[in-house]
């Protein structure tokens, strides 16, 4: 071979590979482009990423903090803030527009008043009430009747909040004519009243009660007496991230969701 046919292949190798460097650096200079899978593309589940707002219930209140928690570890990418308050004051929210993407009320009456705002609601959990009254149960409230003295201070939630309704339902049933010092805005109230000994007993859901125990004890109310509270979740017509707002209510009625809120308290739907 000739001296001067090998110089020739040689600067033409060189110049190809001159040539490769720079397309293989423009090949992936764009990371939401990388087929592999990227923030952009959503977490490690399949689920999209988004930040997500659910309005919920104030009875979800801790069990919804744990299970935000998890659902983000298991979904990069994803973040979810909750606004917690009454039904009513949650579907008053909705009704003015207030920007979220997920609702999941104590009832199905409230979640029915929106229907035209949300997606097919799924209930993910229930619940019941019982009597939480001061630690070591002081003035020895035993059941419904025991709430007619007037000599307690009893506390309830407001008629127009789910725990009111099943309240009002539950001690009309018994024949149980209650006179309470305060109606509250949501059943946390309640709790807080008798946590705080400003009331001395008041209805409030089992899994409430549960959240304070080293605070409150909790009276049982047999089933034949009680009330089932329900508690639906739906996406919202107006959600922004319409596909990770059904990606969370799914995974509520997961096996993951079920256990966290069953681990809380809240009974399976």
């Amino acid at each position: 071979m000739s001296l001067t046919l090998t110089r020739r292949r040689t600067a033409a190798a060189v110049l190809t590979a001159a040539l490769l460097v720079p397309l293989a650096a423009c090949g992936n200079d764009d990371p939401k482009k990388d087929t592999g899978g990227s923030p952009a593309s959503g977490s490690a589940s399949g689920a999209p990423s988004a930040n997500l707002t659910v309005l919920a219930a104030a009875s979800l209140t801790d069990v919804f903090k744990t299970a935000g928690a998890a659902y983000e570890k298991a979904h990069p990418g994803t973040k979810i803030t909750f606004s917690f308050a009454g039904s009513q004051e949650l579907v008053a929210q909705v009704s003015q527009g207030s920007p979220a993407d997920v609702l999941v009320t104590a009832d199905t009456k409230s979640m029915d008043k929106v229907k035209a705002d949300t997606g097919t609601p799924a209930v993910i959990a229930k619940n019941r009430l019982v009597i939480a009254t001061g630690e070591g149960n002081p003035f020895k409230v035993d059941g419904l009747k025991d709430l007619a003295d007037t000599k307690l201070k009893v506390v309830l939630a407001a008629p127009e909040v789910p725990a009111g309704k099943y309240s009002e339902q539950i001690l009309d049933k018994q024949g149980v004519t209650v006179k309470p010092v305060s109606q509250e805005p949501n059943v946390r109230a309640v709790l807080s009243k008798v946590e705080l000994g400003e009331a001395d007993a008041g209805l409030v859901y089992k899994t409430d009660a549960a959240s304070a125990a080293d605070k409150v004890d909790a009276v049982e109310i047999p089933d034949d007496q009680n009330a089932i509270a329900q508690y639906p979740a739906a996406t919202l017509k107006d959600s922004k991230n319409a596909e990770a707002a059904a990606a969370f209510v799914a995974w509520l009625s997961s096996p993951d969701g079920q256990k966290i809120l069953q681990d809380a308290g809240f009974q399976k739907p």
